[in-house]
């Protein structure tokens, strides 16, 4: 097998996925549950949606649709929101192998030459997902947004759902920020490009507010491998758009609009949280050492005024300045919420209220809300108590974590994959990381990260070098460098 392969970086993403302790691959068990399940019938005692435009948006080669939306004017200045969920509690059963297999690894893992999904695809990219032209239960969170952007006027409900148009995130981005080059599919729904408007456009408002009231904006460099022809032959960087926004602040306000109404039932339920940063004074430092000036106590606020004017004065370093900045805030966690409990807020978002609820063929804390939320819609008993909520919270955070680890180790392998036959030439960087655990390059092109071994003192964040690509490690995803010059 060649070690350029595709087929040996998915070889190395089961190992990786062994060793953090995943489940690479589904039971005998699952493959019998399986043959058992079909297609749920045509629900009579929910409500029937189908009639309305709905559209999915969503990643190019994404086959798991979680979620489909529709907008309508209400009158000038407001307008309401449906956002639609898989309804994947009815189908998956409670302590079945396929849930069992879901609990143990708690999230879909995608690496760039395979994906090891949470459910078996014959749920996950076909009768739970929101495909289109196919009639689904749906759980249907609908809200009013005015032209402010603030939400108000809830609602939830279970729902049959059927999705007009599958749209993706590059083609419709292009088309919503330039105005050319429409989808294909737009010529053959009527009122569909109308439609994205009016949801780009709610979009935008419900971001402008979030950004009034604090939600910290980052700038990652996000990449992805490309295979042709079973060769890892470029690595892209992804960038967001308006189509991305548009999902991201809807399933924002779906998720917040969910914990709302769970708070109302007074039961445990599982929160999304980004604790308040321990490490404040050191970001106060950075903005100091940057020119800028942040409050001795956690400001949201503040922190993305900063951001905003740092992004705008240094935007070739803005994203290892935002990397810095995510680490010393610490990551996303689930928690255990009880009734009498204070919230604790989600920092990122600056929300109060926040959970995972809007993607349950791919993370199981969302499958765990919407067991939850169909009990409440459903008047039936609870299907968690608070000391397996208190228990999966723990597990879910620590699975999530192991995810990350795994798929920015396949990330890092299909870099070295890719530079592998490059040894001894020259890239131009920027330096990413300086400290006693070593001295890290982000190459220009192609956008990919590396450690310096040789030539790397005096060097500091931000510096421009100029390296050498002295070796490689496809399975352990190293690339050394060597530094030439300033």
């Amino acid at each position: 097998m060649s070690q350029n392969s595709s087929r040996y970086l998915a070889e190395i993403a089961k190992n990786v996925m062994l060793t953090r302790g995943f489940l690479p691959d589904f039971s005998p068990q699952i493959q019998k549950e399986l043959t058992a399940i079909d297609q749920p019938a045509f629900n009579k005692n929910v409500i029937d949606l189908r009639d309305k435009l709905w559209v999915s948006i969503d990643n190019d080669d994404s086959r798991d649709l979680d979620q489909i939306t529709f907008a309508e004017p209400i009158d000038a200045t407001t307008n309401r929101v449906y956002v639609a969920i898989a309804d994947v509690a009815t189908t998956v059963a409670q302590q079945s192998a396929i849930d069992q297999h879901a609990e143990h690894n708690t999230t879909s893992v995608y690496t760039p030459a395979q994906i090891f999904p949470m459910l078996p695809e014959k749920l996950s990219t076909n009768l739970t997902s929101l495909n289109p032209n196919e009639d689904r239960l749906a759980i249907v969170i609908i809200f009013v947004v005015d032209q402010t952007g603030m939400f108000s006027d809830y609602s939830i409900s279970h729902a049959m759902v059927h999705n007009h148009a599958k749209l993706a995130y590059n083609a419709t981005g292009a088309w919503l920020e330039t105005n050319t080059n429409p989808p294909a599919v737009f010529s053959s729904v009527a009122n569909l490009a109308e439609q994205i408007r009016l949801q780009d456009k709610i979009a935008q408002q419900l971001k402008s507010f979030r950004h009034q009231h604090g939600m910290l904006t980052f700038d990652k460099i996000e990449t992805k491998p490309v295979i042709e022809n079973g060769m890892i032959v470029a690595i892209k960087e992804v960038q967001k758009n308006h189509a991305y926004e548009l999902i991201e602040y809807f399933m924002i306000t779906a998720n917040t609009v969910t914990t709302r109404f769970l708070k109302e039932q007074d039961i445990p339920i599982l929160r999304r949280i980004v604790q308040t940063p321990k490490r404040w004074d050191r970001i106060v430092e950075i903005a100091k050492e940057l020119g800028g000036h942040l409050p001795l106590q956690p400001d949201s606020k503040a922190l993305d005024a900063f951001l905003s004017e740092q992004r705008a004065r240094n935007p070739e370093t803005f994203s290892d300045l935002s990397l810095t900045i995510i680490k010393l805030i610490g990551k996303g966690e689930y928690v255990l919420q009880m009734p009498t409990e204070k919230p604790i807020p989600h920092f990122g978002l600056a929300l109060k209220d926040y959970s995972h609820t809007t993607a349950p063929n791919r993370r199981f804390p969302d499958l765990i809300t919407q067991r939850i939320l169909l009990s409440r819609l459903q008047n039936t008993t609870l299907p968690y108590t608070a000391k397996e909520l208190s228990h999966l919270a723990l597990h879910c955070t620590q699975k999530e974590d192991d995810a990350e680890k795994v798929q920015r180790r396949l990330i890092k392998s299909a870099a070295a994959m890719l530079l592998s036959s490059h040894v001894n030439e020259f890239f131009n960087g920027i330096i990413t990381g300086a400290s006693d655990k070593g001295t890290w390059v982000r190459l220009l092109k192609p956008p990919v990260e590396g450690k310096v071994v040789s030539g790397y003192l005096g060097l500091d964040v931000g510096d421009r070098v100029k390296v050498q690509l002295v070796g490689v490690d496809i399975p352990n995803g190293y690339i050394d460098l060597k530094a030439i010059s300033r």
